[in-house]
């Protein structure tokens, strides 16, 4: 079966499974050595690799000394098919791994071998987090084999980024990664432009300041943890380092305010049309006449009425698509965003083209300064910068198209340890929101009566509170974890497998950590999974399901829908989901035959963002070659 699954999808099984032989081989003669014998074994290897011998070589015996090395220190023998996802990780594969088993430990296979030639092996995590709970977690193991290991993290000073960056093994975020390269790219562009000062101390090893000195070094080796979510949800987003520009900003946060309190004089189809591709908000000719009667500040008067006319655009945008507790919190006077792929608040970062300055001003707080772009690059561009790039995720195989077309990565599907047991209950569609909100407080009842522990997701922060005051008022004891708790998001999952346990969460819950079921709960049928809504790509849907039923345990999950799900909404227009309302509108009934409407709603969601994906990667390419070709980095925006 393992060769059939692979072969499939990489054609070199046979090879990987001459290589696995190899390291059974070494496994008893590594285990009679002493600690100091075993880290000699590990110096020559990085001495044959220094010295030209071709790492696909060193592989049966670095790998087994991993092995060794988890089994001694941490532990923790890698399974034989953590194994082949080391080996198919080495090749450049993104290697699929069902949740649970144990991608952080296979992740130390690669990592260790491509650390051998002295140029480093970088780990992209999704959050500080968890680029420091693995660090911490496999350093017994590389330290037991001599390596260094590092951690860069969004607090990070640039002295201990070097470091980090000079250590054998890095594990950090991908945002880190991408704006340290931009980081280091304007120091040198600095540099080129006739700092002597600068160049002189970068001469000098010892003694150069932190400040003047690129941190990262060689772009060899990146494992991408996640690499779905990274490598193509979050790749639609690219990563800025501003500069700041010119301007009166008084009268710039006049234009914004005033443009957020006059939005709601101005009606659909009346004053504005919207489109849908790309979403925008365009004025018609009463919208615009309706603007110029309206009393404003003479603040605006520095401006010309295109402006004015795009501004009022933008808030009207705002006010009918960014939702508070979906898209953004209000925290300490601040407007900060929820990745929408991952549920968690993605600190420092801004929405383009004065939509966060539009939110500022709709939500009261401080407009902030726009700011100009120094540099820029999307993860796309900088990921395909290191000379090998691989990845693992839980949920690879349907993107496999696109990860090969963008990233000449290869899918390898890895059985998982044990036969899994987890079981789909049938989908349940209910007319409106009402009514699908109190079935699943029932269904959340149901199971809690005989003790099974319930893990309920839910798409966004206001829904997660939502169910939640609803099973306050149903007396159903519970805990949430969203964007706004996170201080105990490690142990709440850890004890989200308890008897009686129903936690609430947004698709935060769970990436890196386990659920782990306690004998009492895999007696009644282990853990029980609720799907509240679809998101917007299957592979969330998929992450939120594979908490249950992992590593062989026993579990269930079961989704429930509503003809008011937003995911009608964004796949089929408005015109239609004001159809599908008005089908369920004053009534609880179920339509269980749409279940399949929300599925094509999803996939035209996810070939539209794979089109814009393509469209920007095709952008970002014909604009940096002509920036080469004028003798510019494509990388480097004006500094204003």
């Amino acid at each position: 079966m393992i060769a059939r699954l692979l072969a499939k999808k990489t054609g070199n099984f046979g090879r990987w499974r001459a290589v696995a032989r190899k390291m059974d081989q070494f496994s008893g003669e590594f285990e009679k050595l002493v600690d100091r014998d075993l880290r000699k074994r590990s110096l020559a290897l990085r001495y044959r690799a220094n010295s030209g011998e071709p790492l696909d070589k060193l592989m049966p015996e670095a790998f087994a000394l991993v092995r060794e090395a988890g089994r001694r220190y941490l532990g923790m023998r890698h399974y034989e098919v953590q194994m082949l996802g080391g080996i198919a990780l080495h090749n450049g594969c993104i290697a699929e791994m069902q949740t649970g088993e144990g991608k952080t430990l296979t992740a130390s296979l690669p990592l260790y071998l491509n650390s051998l030639t002295g140029d480093g092996a970088h780990l992209a995590t999704s959050n500080d987090y968890l680029a420091g709970r693995d660090a911490d977690l496999m350093r017994p193991l590389y330290d037991g084999l001599g390596l260094t290991v590092g951690v860069v993290q969004s607090n990070t000073p640039r002295p201990q980024r070097q470091k980090a960056y000079q250590a054998d093994i890095t594990y950090s975020t991908a945002k880190e990664l991408g704006f340290d390269f931009l980081r280091d790219r304007l120091l040198l562009r600095r540099i080129k432009e006739g700092q002597a000062l600068v160049l002189d101390s970068l001469a000098s090893d010892d003694d150069s300041p932190a400040e003047s000195k690129p941190v990262q070094g060689i772009l060899n080796y990146v494992l991408v943890d996640e690499a779905d979510s990274i490598l193509i949800d979050e790749a639609r987003t690219p990563l800025i380092v501003s500069s700041m520009p010119g301007g009166s900003e008084e009268s710039i946060e006049a234009l914004y305010r005033w443009s957020a309190e006059v939005t709601g004089e101005f009606e659909e189809d009346t004053h504005f049309e919207v489109k849908h591709k790309p979403r925008a908000i365009e004025l018609n000719a009463e919208g615009r006449k309706l603007l110029r009667s309206l009393p404003a500040p003479e603040a605006l008067n520095l401006f010309g009425m295109i402006d004015i006319y795009e501004q009022v655009e933008r808030a009207i945008l705002v006010s009918r698509e960014y939702q508070k507790d979906r898209h953004y919190v209000v925290k300490d006077d601040e407007i900060v965003i929820v990745d929408e792929f991952t549920g968690r608040l993605a600190e420092g970062r801004k929405w383009r083209a004065g939509i966060h300055q539009a939110i500022e001003a709709r939500e009261h707080v401080p407009v902030s300064v726009d700011t100009g772009d120094a540099a820029k690059i999307t993860l796309q561009d900088f990921f395909l910068r290191y000379k090998r790039l691989a990845g693992m995720t839980g949920t690879a195989s349907t993107s496999a198209t696109e990860l090969y077309k963008i990233y000449s990565t290869k899918v390898a599907i890895i059985p998982t340890n044990k036969p899994p047991k987890r079981k789909r209950l049938p989908d349940q569609v209910y007319g409106n929101a009402e009514a699908k909100w109190n079935s699943i407080v029932e269904s959340i009842r149901e199971h809690d009566s005989v003790g099974r522990p319930v893990l309920v997701g839910t798409r966004s922060i206001d829904k997660s509170e939502l169910l939640s005051r609803k099973l306050t008022a149903a007396g159903i004891e519970h805990l949430v974890l969203n964007a706004r708790h996170t201080a105990d998001e490690n142990a709440i999952i850890g004890q989200a497998g308890q008897l009686n346990r129903v936690t609430v969460a947004t698709n935060m819950a769970g990436r890196g950590t386990d659920i782990q079921p306690t004998s009492d709960v895999l007696e009644l049928g282990g853990l029980h999974v609720i799907c509240t809504e679809m998101h917007d790509s299957a592979r969330i849907d998929r992450q939120l399901i594979g908490r249950c039923g992992r590593q062989g345990d026993p579990g269930s999950f079961q989704v429930f829908l509503s003809l008011e799900d937003d995911i009608l909404k964004e796949g089929f227009g408005a015109e239609r989901f004001k159809t599908l309302k008005k089908i369920g509108d004053g009534t609880s009934r179920r339509f269980d035959s749409h279940a399949s409407l929300f599925r094509k709603a999803q996939e035209k969601i996810e070939r539209n963002h794979f089109k814009a994906r393509k469209q920007m990667l095709y952008v970002d390419k014909q604009r940096r070659k002509i920036q080469v070709q004028m003798g510019q980095d494509p990388f480097l925006e004006s500094l204003g």
